[in-house]
């Protein structure tokens, strides 16, 4: 439970981020900050539901595609966001082009670093800890 928690923080931190950098980085990427919130919980919620789904229609269906995987359903879940008035609007192709792809890398870096490198440890060593305690109390 505590991980499905880390998870959903991370993702939700990581697509503000990516967000953040996508409208800092690349002409026709905006924000507005009425809407900025919706816009990273449509953008995280996307792509949560988006990418095993579009990883197994790639799979089944265009099997040499499936290292774009992340970017498509990346691409897939910035243009949902941009359905919510108020929150990320993209103008130009690109931008269609750049914001996806600089999502993805933010978002895919960070989650391999905060959850694979971060979290693990974290996790690790509070289980360490915990048979720690387990053996002291037994001996007690």
């Amino acid at each position: 439970m505590i991980r499905f928690l880390l998870g959903l923080a991370s993702n939700l931190v990581l697509a503000a981020v990516a967000l953040i950098v996508a409208s800092l980085v690349v002409d026709g990427v905006h924000l507005q900050l009425g809407g900025f919130l919706v816009a990273v919980g449509v953008l995280a919620l996307a792509q949560a539901i988006l990418a095993p789904f579009v990883f197994n229609l790639a799979r089944r269906y265009a099997s040499a595609v499936l290292g774009g995987i992340g970017i498509v359903s990346t691409f897939l879940a910035l243009w949902i966001a941009t359905l919510f008035h108020g929150g990320i609007t993209i103008d130009g192709a690109t931008a269609w082009i750049a914001a996806p792809i600089i999502v993805w890398v933010v978002t895919a870096l960070g989650g391999w670093i905060i959850m694979g490198v971060i979290v693990e440890r974290w996790l690790k060593r509070r289980e360490e800890d915990r048979l720690l305690d387990r053996r002291e109390a037994k001996h007690r």
